[in-house]
């Protein structure tokens, strides 16, 4: 299990970082955006000095609301009502490192809003902060760890579309994909930098697995009792991952479903929860809390679509393939559930939600499987029969972005959870990505209808 380093303070992280990396000049200060981008600034080191000391640090509020390409959405009274207002930001202790990938010695460091004068309702990492600090109330400390799988693709596109990596000793496709150990072999040298990377960060990244489909691996990351500095670790990886690929001749990919006839790419995330004595409260009387945990996902899980399948891609993963669930269920040991109990000991009971697609935003899906299980302890209802009773149990749950957000928009229980202000926000912004990507004839459309 991991936790957050500790500082004495930012300006003495700063000072060692930069005895440590006296080839450092710039810093890229980086926070992740609704549909789970990185943004922001990038500092001279001895300007970040200033800012560790207790000087003034300020991004565009609105950079939260920036769409999946980059613009932004009339949403509210934001964007173009507001005069694109500055709000403040604070440095993320623990989180400056080197970036490896870059042609010249960098360095990163997050930021956020959230513990701030002033946090930004609908940025994604104070939604979670929200939340933890709710259950930290309660006395309930979330132990979380996630998996990620990923895509590797040759470094030029044909046609605009991915081509199958190569194999960097024979230049064979990999188009045979398994889950054969010698995929791992072919593949080393970018997979093990991968990891490496990862680690530099700060990303506990461990065991590697060759998935299913062509050039697709999977990276876990340790479990870790700090719910904010989890989901911190999955979003940097993804960009730790997509930079080194690109020096090994590939491009990194976490989009959901690239290939129709091969396994999507999903997030899973291990969660179990425990007192302020170190008791797993899923495990006590009988296991009762944790089926009331499962209970309560499966009731919000339809209305929390748009966090889970972030985009049109996203959506196409469901039931396409093995271990993909077309309904919201749950089960022992069992993959092809959207919430899988994984055989463990009492200490190690958690849930394994599985749902949410590897391009989704960690902190969203992390804020939101929590509040399931908070909603499920609060009511005590027990789930409906779980797969290994029954092969056809199952919730249903939108399928398409629209009818997702219709569903996400008007659930008083998600915008008491996760703030109302959230809900409209992140609600409007993926309606309008959504009306944006379709917004475009294709030459499909075209062979069809002409």
């Amino acid at each position: 299990m991991t936790t957050t380093t500790k500082f004495p303070d930012l300006l003495s992280e700063v000072r060692a970082f930069r005895a440590a990396n006296p080839d450092v000049r710039y810093v890229e200060l980086i926070c992740l955006d609704i549909p789970g981008h990185f943004y922001g600034k990038r500092y001279p080191m001895d300007m970040l000095e200033k800012v560790a000391a207790g000087g003034p640090l300020k991004v565009p509020q609105n950079c939260v609301l920036l769409g999946a390409q980059g613009g932004l959405h009339p949403i509210g009274d934001y964007c173009f009502n507001d005069g694109d207002p500055d709000a403040p930001r604070r440095l993320i202790p623990g989180t400056l490192k080197p970036v490896r990938w870059e042609k010249q010695p960098m360095g990163q460091m997050l930021i956020s809003s959230d513990g701030t004068e002033a946090p930004i309702e609908f940025e994604p990492r104070e939604v979670l902060a929200r939340v933890l600090k709710r259950l930290e109330a309660r006395g309930i400390r979330p132990v979380v760890a996630f998996e990620l799988e990923f895509y590797l693709f040759d470094r030029k596109l044909e046609n605009g579309l991915p081509q199958f990596p190569r194999d960097p000793l024979t230049g064979d496709a990999d188009d045979q994909p398994n889950m054969h150990i010698e995929r791992l072999t072919r593949f080393s040298e970018v997979l093990h930098e991968t990891v490496e990377a990862a680690r530099e960060q700060g990303v506990d990244a461990n065991v590697i697995t060759a998935e299913l489909g062509p050039g697709q691996f999977e990276i876990n990351f340790a479990h870790c009792d700090d719910g904010l500095h989890a989901a911190d670790q999955a979003a940097l990886f993804c960009r730790s991952t997509r930079g080194v690929a690109m020096q090994h001749g590939y491009r990194a990919s976490f989009m959901s479903k690239p290939y129709l006839d091969a396994p999507g790419s999903g997030m899973h995330v291990h969660v179990s929860l425990y007192d302020q004595e170190g008791r797993n409260l899923l495990d006590g009387d009988q296991q009762r809390p944790l089926r009331h945990a499962v209970a309560g996902c499966l009731e919000l899980l339809p209305h929390c679509m748009p966090i889970f399948a972030a985009n049109h891609n996203a959506f196409r993963r469901y039931g396409a393939m093995v271990n993909s669930a077309s309904k919201a269920s749950w089960g022992f040991e069992d993959r092809d559930a959207c919430i899988r109990i994984p055989e463990s000991d009492g200490k190690n009971l958690r849930i394994e939600h599985r749902l949410a697609g590897a391009d989704a935003n960690p902190y969203l899906v992390l804020a939101a499987i929590l509040s399931g299980m908070e909603y499920g302890l609060d009511q005590a209802r027990e789930p409906i029969p779980s797969l290994n009773e029954d092969r056809r149990s199952g919730i249903d749950f939108p399928k398409d972005m629209l009818t997702a957000v219709a569903a996400m928009a008007s659930h008083e229980v998600v915008k008491d959870k996760l703030g109302s202000e959230f809900v409209f926000v992140y609600c409007e912004n993926k309606r309008q990505d959504h009306l944006d990507f379709m917004n475009e004839v294709s030459a499909r459309e075209y062979r069809w209808f002409l």
